[in-house]
């Protein structure tokens, strides 16, 4: 029932259970991204943890073996405007809702990192704080929410290098925030995180 890093391999033994986490609810530029995963139940790899616990390099290696093993794997994102309209909170449980609605085998069960979600299409669910620390599926979804979100800033970074989201990740460093100062918000900035992050640089 445990692999190498003490994570559960399922809650219920009988029920297809999707793990499902998202990434970026802290940055101050870019989409939150979500993903929902079906882990065959005996899916274990020594790898795998929670995926701010693993480095960038176990990350990417890991990301190809979840894709390839899984049973059933979806990413979703959702942007900065929508972000702005509907709020963090909500945007990451949309996110995890779109990401589960794409896969390709129906579950049964989900499993949710955190300790809010909302009801849909009838889904059955279980919150579990820092459950990417607790279950195979979970952190497989971190994994694959991280990665693919990573990518994309870096990717955005291309068009707005000034930034440097290809080391903060739109995350609020120093040097993110002194580029906000300087060279104003992109489409890509989260309006309504700002005021509050910016307020004692600002004023």
């Amino acid at each position: 029932m445990h692999n190498e890093n003490h994570l559960l391999s399922y809650l219920h033994a009988d029920l297809i259970e999707a793990g499902c986490d998202e990434a970026g609810r802290g940055p101050l530029a870019g989409p939150v991204f979500a993903a929902a995963v079906i882990l065959p139940k005996d899916f274990h790899h020594p790898l795998l943890n929670d995926s701010k616990k693993m480095t960038e390099k176990a990350r990417e290696q890991l990301r190809p073996i979840i894709e390839q093993e899984a049973l059933a794997w979806a990413v979703e994102e959702v942007s900065a405007a929508e972000i702005d309209t509907i709020n963090i909170l909500n945007a990451s449980i949309t996110g995890m809702q779109r990401a589960v609605r794409r896969l390709e085998i129906k579950p049964e069960y989900l499993l949710i990192d955190g300790n809010r979600f909302k009801p849909f299409d009838g889904y059955r669910y279980q919150c579990i704080v820092k459950g990417d620390a607790k279950f195979a599926s979970i952190a497989a979804a971190s994994v694959l929410a991280k990665t693919y979100r990573d990518d994309y800033m870096r990717k955005l970074a291309l068009e707005h290098p000034q930034y440097g989201w290809e080391r903060n990740m739109g995350y609020p460093t120093k040097e993110h925030v002194d580029a906000i100062i300087r060279h104003g918000y992109t489409p890509h900035h989260r309006k309504s995180f700002h005021l509050k992050q910016l307020e004692p640089t600002l004023f």
